[in-house]
């Protein structure tokens, strides 16, 4: 089901605010803006409500914690009736950041982060194809990223 929520030019501002840092204090979107800084909570409380905004966090730096290496894997299932079982087990994979279920010649599509290849090989021998129900994987490891950003915040 598709929710087409109508946000305005202010909510767009303080969108836009927010994705450049999530951490900018409400008093200074609300200057930015020309507006108070209630009025600003009132808006950033209504988006998360709406759903719009979901959550904030801190965004790690995989290398500077030791993860050199990012890989995609695609999973082939022996049969699409073992998606929710396999899907469990992925979750339960530390390295596992993303999990997606997809379209397309793979049935599940995951990024993963680990230590170095080695790691990676452990990852994928020992956790991932270990699991019952995959049939086999194709894995693309990540040379550089070179675009990261969020959704723009369209009229």
């Amino acid at each position: 089901m598709r929710n087409n929520f109508q946000i305005d030019s202010l909510d767009r501002k303080i969108l836009e605010m927010l994705i450049k840092d999530a951490r900018v204090p409400f008093l200074e979107v609300a200057r930015e803006c020309g507006v108070s800084g209630a009025a600003i909570h009132q808006r950033v409380q209504r988006l998360v409500r709406l759903g719009i905004i979901s959550g904030s966090q801190f965004n790690l730096e995989p290398k500077k914690l030791g993860y050199y290496t990012c890989a995609y894997i695609g999973i082939y299932l022996d049969n699409a009736g073992l998606f929710n079982d396999v899907s469990e087990k992925l979750v339960q994979i530390p390295e596992i950041v993303q999990c997606h279920y997809t379209t397309g010649q793979y049935s599940m599509f995951l990024k993963v982060f680990a230590k170095d290849n080695e790691h990676l090989k452990k990852i994928l021998a020992d956790k991932i194809q270990a699991i019952k129900g995959i049939s086999r994987t194709e894995t693309f490891i990540s040379l550089d990223v070179l675009v990261d950003r969020q959704l723009p915040v369209a009229e």
